[in-house]
């Protein structure tokens, strides 16, 4: 199957929208346009990929074989139920939602169309400038087994890595994401308040974290999480646990965050130093119920 003979239209004209559209278009797919319930942003998406601006779904659907819905995911069911009213045999629909799965397009067989969501692992900032990075993505492909081919290969011919997943498991794949970037968040703006507490500002705090967050980073995606864990836990350190445990008295939601990754620090550590006994850290960390 040649995918550059496969007209690609969106619905949706956001981030996600303009990103994969100007990336296909810098790629040489053939990209129909767009269709967006503010025509305005139909007409600049359009532009920014040479494509064309649609005033009606219809005709969208008329100009493409594959159809991209890059809507936030509530509107997702919506769009699809506005598609069924044309003719869409044949039709690939792919949504871009990394939580939910292609069964969101139900009855989609009695439309002779077919189903996928399709999710690129990268966060898309800036509608005019993530094309230009999203080369290094890796996606994940969900849905119909009949077509799944021909969605597969547009990606590996642009250089993305592909990973086939099954319906049941995009939750937790998703959750995976989550704890990796959205969390993580929130576990550094603990660390500045910390710091803020002992009275850093928040620009030097900022400063003092950096180096020490982007260099730990590195050295998880280089080397894994048994050969990149340092710190008390490491050590198996258990007077300096429970000083860091005294510290965090006064603050139980981080306290019980602390609790709740030392554990989960322990279990990687007995990995890195299998004839090491932990039960006194492990004691130390569980001996008082953590609070909900």
């Amino acid at each position: 199957m040649n995918n550059e003979k496969l007209s690609i239209g969106f619905i949706g004209a956001g981030r996600v929208g303009f990103t994969l559209g100007r990336y296909f278009f810098e790629k040489n797919l053939e990209i129909s346009g767009y269709f967006s319930k503010t025509y305005e942003h139909a007409i600049d998406a359009a532009k920014f990929t040479n494509s064309k601006s649609y005033k009606s779904i219809k005709e969208l659907v008329s100009d493409s074989q594959i159809i991209f819905i890059t809507v936030p995911d509530a509107c997702i069911y919506d769009v699809y139920l506005q598609l069924k009213d044309y003719e869409l045999k044949d039709k690939i629909l792919c949504h871009c939602s990394g939580a939910m799965s292609a069964e969101v397009f139900s009855g989609i067989e009695q439309t002779g169309a077919y189903g996928y969501s399709v999710h690129p692992i990268f966060a898309i900032h800036d509608k005019e400038n993530s094309y230009k990075e999203i080369s290094k993505a890796f996606f994940t492909i969900e849905g119909n087994s009949e077509k799944m081919p021909i969605i597969k290969e547009i990606f590996e011919v642009l250089g993305n890595p592909v990973q086939i997943i099954h319906a049941e498991d995009k939750i937790k794949y998703h959750t995976s994401l989550v704890t990796a970037s959205n969390l993580v968040i929130g576990l550094y703006h603990i660390a500045l308040g910390l710091l803020e507490e002992c009275g850093f500002s928040y620009l030097n705090a900022n400063e003092v974290l950096k180096p020490l967050f982007l260099n730990n980073a590195e050295n998880i995606c280089k080397n894994d999480c048994v050969n990149a864990l340092t710190g008390p836990v490491d050590r198996n350190d258990t007077t300096t646990v429970n000083k860091h445990i005294s510290a965090l008295s006064e603050n139980k939601s981080a306290l019980n965050i602390y609790k709740l990754l030392s554990n989960e620090l322990i279990e990687i550590a007995k990995e890195k130093y299998p004839n090491r006994n932990y039960n006194n850290l492990e004691n130390l960390l569980n001996k008082e119920q953590i609070e909900q």
